[in-house]
Order: C-alpha cells, then structure tokens, then sequence
C-alpha cells in the first residue's frame, strides 16, 4: 500500500482563457448520497459574473469574424481532446452515485458526437436562413443572419455534460460569445471541459465557465445590460415568469429550452440576428 498522498483537483472557474478562484473565495461542497465529500466546488459571485461577461464581449468582435469553416475546425478539435478525455469525464459524472457508469459513458459518448454534429453546421446554417428578397425597386436585396452577441446559458441541472454541450454548442457555432452558468448537481465535468476549450484553439472569452448557485446568479445575468440573449434550460414557470419580470429596463431575448431537445440548425438560428441589406441594381 503507498503512502503518497494523492493530488488531489481543485475546480476552479474559467473567464477570459484563465482559471482563478472566485473574488469571494466561497465554495460549495459536492458530496455522494451517504454524505462523502466528493470536491470543493467555487460558488461564483456577482463580481464573478460581471468579469465573465466582460471576457465575453471583448471577445465578441473577433470570433464574429472569425470564418464559419475556422469554428468547425475549432470545434472539431474540442472533439478530438474529449475523445481521449472520455475516462475522466465518467468518472466526475458518476462521482456523486446519482449517475451509473453505463449511463455516464453515453452520455458522454452522446456528448462528443453532438460537438461533431455543431462542427458541421458552423458553415451550413447560413444556407437555410439567408435569402435573396424580391422587391419592387431596382435594388438588390439581401437578408443574412449575424450573431446575436453575449448570450448568457444556464444549463439543465441534468446530465451535466450532454446538457451543457447542448446548451453551449448552437451559442457559439453561430458566432456568439457565451457566459455559462454550470449544472448545479454536476458541476465537475463542466470544468474539466473549459480546460479541453482552453487548448482546442478557441479564443479566450468566447466560453466563460461559472460554477454556483443558479438562482442567485440568472437574475444578475438577466438585468446585466452587456448581455444580449439568455439560454435558460428546464426552467420552471416560476422561474420564467421571475425572469421575464426582470425586463422593464433591459430587452433580451429569451429562449426557454428542455432537455432532450433536437439538435439541428433552429437552435443556432435562434441565437442569430437577420440583417437586411438594400443595394442599387449597377452600382
């Protein structure tokens, strides 16, 4: 039997391309269903959300621009790093008991496969939403969709890393810049993931990582006036309705989404703006 004591991980958050600690330096317990401890968990703050959302939208110019056959590649590199990566992510799904092993594999499989799906779409969705418009004028005119910009994403408490990848990939596959707020639950893998996008190419502040308390923290998302969209999933109506109240002084758009969605280009295109452009016929 060794005496070397193990190194044992500590779950950080990821903003801007860094992990630091929350400012507050508070923490939540994970722990199996007899009460062992499991890990230390950062329970971000306010502050910590604020810093996210200014990672985010530093990085919005850039990764808009950034060619749609450039973020598949990104993406398809995030899916090569989990591939080797897929023991560890088990492992942290499974760590509470909640999940089985054959369930958690996949999962996770599911998870990886969904990456590749989103990494095909980055320069195929264009297609189905831009159109030539007819219009009774000698102009030409033209209507194409462009990223929203910052969208806060507050996964599902299930299936903490499918449910993320579905929440996170149609966000940044069409261009935009996001803010996550982890599941609540199974917080682990969420991180181990912002370290595979940290070293897949992904420029730092497109995905800004947030573990903590999901009721504390989407109501500051919600009224933060640098935040453009929200991604809110199996919310309740409760939920919902605090969330809609929340808007007399800042418009956003809302998409409230379930677990088991369909993937497929909607989810992009629901994060998208449609630009229309008129231009002279010979000029």
């Amino acid at each position: 039997m060794s005496d070397r004591l193990p190194v044992l991980k500590t779950y950080k958050l990821y903003i801007g391309g860094k992990f630091p600690r929350t400012e507050s330096g508070r923490y939540f317990p994970l722990r199996t269903k007899t009460g062992d401890l499991v890990a230390n968990v950062s329970l971000a703050s306010r502050k910590d959300l604020r810093q996210a959302v200014q990672a985010a939208r530093a990085a919005t110019g850039a990764w808009a621009k950034a060619t749609p056959f450039l973020r598949g590649q990104i993406l398809y590199r995030l899916s090569e790093m989990l591939e080797d990566r897929q023991e560890q992510i088990v492992r942290e799904l499974t760590a509470t008991g909640e999940v089985s092993t054959k369930t958690a594999q996949e999962e996770v499989r599911t998870g990886i496969d969904r990456i590749v799906y989103y990494a095909g779409w980055t320069d195929k969705f264009q297609q189905i939403a831009a159109t030539v418009n007819p219009v009774s004028s000698p102009h030409f005119n033209f209507s194409v969709p462009e990223p929203i910009g910052v969208v806060g994403v507050v996964c599902p408490p299930a299936q903490g890393f499918l449910g993320l990848l579905s929440a996170l990939l149609p966000v940044i596959a069409g261009g935009n810049t996001a803010v996550v707020i982890a599941s609540g639950p199974s917080p682990l893998c969420a991180i181990s993931l912002a370290e595979a996008l940290a070293t897949s190419d992904l420029p730092a502040g497109v995905v800004n990582m947030l573990t903590g308390d999901r009721s504390e923290l989407l109501p500051h998302l919600k009224v933060h006036m640098d935040v453009n969209a929200l991604s809110v999933w199996d919310s309740s109506t409760e939920e919902q309705c605090e969330v809609r109240s929340l808007d007399e002084d800042n418009l956003k758009r809302f998409v409230f989404s379930t677990s088991g969605a369909a993937a497929g280009p909607q989810p992009i295109l629901a994060f998208q703006e449609i630009k229309t452009t008129w231009h002279p016929i010979g000029l």
